[in-house]
């Protein structure tokens, strides 16, 4: 018998799959497309930006339109935007070790830089986050603070990029006009 191997999904399959949410996205009303991506990212001049320039003809250009407002975000708005942002953290069913670990991680992390430690977990398992996170958060301590600003930056425009397709994602699966209520991990 011949095993038949899969087609690999595309890119241009991923974003037929989300037409239907990209479509409702661009219907909305300004204020409820602005008040969906500040859910994304907590930057009002990114959600403006994103807001004002549809329709996006599809997911890749709203993901590229993402990325270049992320870029072109002042320092006061990557700090509006991480102000809205909550640290990592672990499910409660954890080991308490852990969960000092990442507190003590956390704080001085915070203390060292001002802001809460950011990080996009996408594409990793659950059971890995912890030792992802751990790990991250001590080489970061090490980072010169222009260093870690830009990574920062870099680690914003990816969480973005997920909650993005998670918003596209559950307004195509959403009945009705309007957006669902929120996206991804805060």
């Amino acid at each position: 018998m011949e095993a038949v191997v899969p087609e690999p999904v595309s890119v241009s399959t991923r974003t037929s799959a989300h037409s239907s949410g990209l479509a409702r996205f661009n219907a909305w009303p300004r204020d409820l497309a602005e008040a969906s991506l500040l859910e994304c990212c907590g930057s009002r001049r990114w959600a403006h930006r994103l807001a004002a320039h549809r329709p996006y003809p599809d997911v890749d250009t709203l993901l590229a339109a993402s990325d270049e407002a992320g870029y072109d975000l002042a320092p006061v708005d990557i700090a509006e935007a991480l102000a809205t942002e909550s640290a990592p953290c672990l499910h409660h069913d954890a080991p308490r070790a852990a969960h000092l670990a990442l507190r003590a991680a956390h704080a001085a992390y915070e203390s060292r830089f001002g802001h809460v430690f950011v990080i996009c977990l996408d594409g990793l398992r659950p059971s890995q986050h912890v030792d992802q996170v751990l790990a991250a958060i001590r080489t970061r301590l090490t980072h010169e603070p222009d260093e870690e600003r830009s990574l920062t930056a870099e680690e914003m425009r990816r969480l973005a990029r997920g909650r993005i397709i998670e918003l596209v994602t559950e307004a195509g699966r959403t009945p009705g006009p309007f957006p669902p209520v929120a996206y991804g991990p805060r």
